[in-house]
């Protein structure tokens, strides 16, 4: 299980400090806390709310609607899953679904060991391989769903035997 790290509010309070008016900055605000933590962790969305006035509703509001934003701590790899016309039209879906079936989570959710989190996204630019996913930079083309298994728990392998040193 992953432990979350305690959050040092003197960097948040940095940050929000950096916007005269945070309630008129409030999508630069949020971007840069996500830049910060890589996601809006809720105790933060709370100082927030606490040291800039703003009400915790409209902060989960703006952070809701727009896609930009994640609310949950993503994984140590972050898995894409192209969604473009030449993925699609090649069997895309099925390689979202082989995702989530391995991972056993649904899309824009993280493993219960932090390892792997993972989206659907509009085009990796890699048509030629399609259909596609692409996991912390590294693209992975030509996919089935027995391809997309092999992938995840090749990494999962490595991981373990870092762990085990």
């Amino acid at each position: 299980m992953k432990i979350k790290p305690q959050i040092d509010f003197s960097v948040v309070d940095e940050i929000i400090g950096r916007y005269e008016n945070p309630s008129e900055s409030l999508i630069s605000l949020l971007q840069d806390i996500q830049e910060e933590y890589g996601y809006l962790p809720t105790e933060v969305m709370v100082r927030i709310s606490e040291q800039a006035g703003i009400p915790l509703s409209r902060l989960m509001g703006v952070a809701t609607f727009y896609s930009q934003f994640k609310l949950n701590a993503p994984g140590k790899y972050k898995v894409l899953v192209c969604m473009g016309t030449a993925c699609h039209v090649n069997n895309g879906e099925r390689v979202a679904d082989a995702v989530a079936k391995t991972l056993g989570v649904k899309e824009g959710e993280t493993t219960a060991d932090g390892l792997f989190s993972w989206e659907e996204v509009a085009c990796l630019g890699c048509c030629s391989l399609s259909p596609v996913m692409m996991i912390n930079g590294q693209v992975y083309g030509k996919l089935d769903g027995k391809k997309v298994e092999q992938v995840i728990n090749d990494i999962r392998k490595a991981e373990l035997e870092r762990a085990g040193q």
